[in-house]
Parts: C-alpha cells; structure tokens; sequence
C-alpha cells in the first residue's frame, strides 16, 4: 500500500483509487501478492483460531481476494466486504471460495449478531479516519464500524486488522473507538526496530479481555515497545490534569507535533527521542 507520491488515502477515496487499472495492477503484483500471503497468515495466526477446525470468518476490505485466497487455504469459509467495484469483479475473475459484498465499512457491517468466529481486515482500516465526503466523520465511522462488528463476532472471538497508522494521533484515535464499541486488545508491532519490515496489528478481543500477543522480531527487553494493549479503563501517560508529564516522551512528541503544524524546522522522531541520557562527569 505504500506509494512514493504519498499515501493512496491521501489521493483519493478508496471507491475511486482502486479504479479498474489499479486493481487489476495491484492484483497481478507478484511481490504485492506475496505481501499479503504473509500478512493474511500473520493476522489469522493472531486470531488464535481453534486448531484443525473451520471456521466462518469475515475479511474486511477485503479487495480482489488475496487475503481471501489463503483463508480458503487454511480451510476456512468466509464473507469479503469492501467498497471497490472494481476489485469485486476482479475477485469474481479470480473465481474466489468466498461470498462477496458491496459496502463502505464505515456504514458498519450488515451481519446478524454473532454470525462470525473472527475477521481479519489487510491495509484497510487506516481509510475510515479520513473524510472523504462532507457527511464524513471519522471518530463516528469508525465507531459505528466497530460497534457493528463486535455484534456480529461470537463472543470471545478476535478481529485482527493490519493496518498503516499514519501517526500516533491516528492510532489513539482507531484504538480508542474500538474500545468505545466494547473491544480490549491493543496493537502488536511485528520488527518494531526495522523501517521497513515493522508491522501494526490491531487484535481486538470481543468479550473477553485475553492476553496481547507478543510482536514478532522484538528483544524481550523492548517487548514493551512491541505492542501498546488497552482495556476498557482509560489509562494513559499523563497527569491527573489530562496532560503528559513534562519532560516525558509524549509531552515530547506533543511539542514536536505542535511546532510543526506552526511551520518550524523540527527534527525527526527517533527511537531515541525523549530518552534520558546519563550522566557526564
């Protein structure tokens, strides 16, 4: 989903972005293919389904099936849901296992309470947090999003979305919505030390409060740095006025943020922004 001229959510709704060139594109992108095999089997081994057993599961977002195709290998039955026309008739090309639906996830998912044992969702979910149109508002799509999906999981079943946040404002919005609509979980970061490998994974809970997965490639001592996990009490790393304590890493990064909406030369975020230093004598 990366693209050099910026951020596809950025050029256009993804009705329109995903055009019939594009998807067709996309499609026969062997390398693109291999990237969702393997975050398609990365997001269902986080789903922890019950082993050598089928499952009904739903793919949002779920394009012209890639995702889709390695579900059906697993042995899975599944429902695709996403806004583009023309990647439905590229699944329907493709001759897909899966049943396949016409609807912009932001009007929420049209599925009878607790019709599925889980969903994954590839490089989907960071399109709801733009708006697109007039009527758009993000925060609301999002929970109307989630507070459907949740009625339509069994309860105790997992949804696992990979996704690109743009931002930790983004992010803070998307978990914060889901754990609105009744969720728990957090986000796992896969390679959270490389650039280009570094994955994010949303793993919601439905009814349950279990325990985050650990990210894949992180040093037990940055597990910490691995995954962020919330819970339906609103903690967070600030002071008792709602703010973050000065001097920390996110009052840091709030500041940082700040100056560069005003314009001003700011240096890059680091791994080793806001970290203490020792001591010189």
């Amino acid at each position: 989903m990366a693209c050099r001229v910026g951020r596809p959510e950025h050029r256009a709704p993804p009705e329109v972005f995903y055009n019939v060139d594009e998807a067709r594109k996309y499609t026969q992108n062997t390398r693109m293919i291999e990237i969702q095999a393997q975050m398609s089997e990365r997001a269902v081994e986080l789903l922890n389904l019950p082993q050598d057993q089928p499952c009904f599961l739903l793919d949002v977002g779920c394009g012209s099936g890639l995702s889709g195709d390695y579900l059906s290998e697993e042995g899975h039955q599944w429902v695709g849901v996403d806004i583009s026309s023309a990647m439905l008739d590229v699944a329907l090309e493709r001759e897909v296992e899966g049943d396949l639906i016409l609807g912009d996830m932001g009007a929420g998912v049209p599925f009878r309470p607790g019709s599925f044992d889980g969903c994954i969702s590839i490089s989907a979910l960071q399109w709801l947090c733009n708006a697109d149109k007039k009527s758009h508002n993000p925060p609301k799509r999002l929970y109307r999003f989630f507070s459907s999906l949740y009625a339509c999981l069994v309860r105790g079943a997992r949804a696992v979305f990979q996704f690109y946040p743009e931002n930790s404002e983004q992010m803070e919005l998307i978990t914060a919505q889901a754990m609105k609509a009744g969720f728990t979980g957090g986000v796992v970061v896969d390679y959270p030390n490389s650039n280009k490998a570094k994955k994010f994974f949303l793993c919601l809970f439905a009814g349950v409060s279990g325990k985050l997965p650990k990210g894949l490639g992180a040093e037990q001592e940055e597990d910490m740095k691995s995954h962020v996990q919330f819970t339906n009490a609103r903690l967070r790393f600030k002071n008792m006025k709602g703010k973050s304590v000065k001097g920390s890493r996110d009052w840091i990064l709030e500041k940082k943020e700040r100056r560069r909406r005003q314009g001003r030369t700011v240096r890059s975020d680091t791994k080793y922004t806001g970290r203490k230093r020792k001591a010189r004598f």
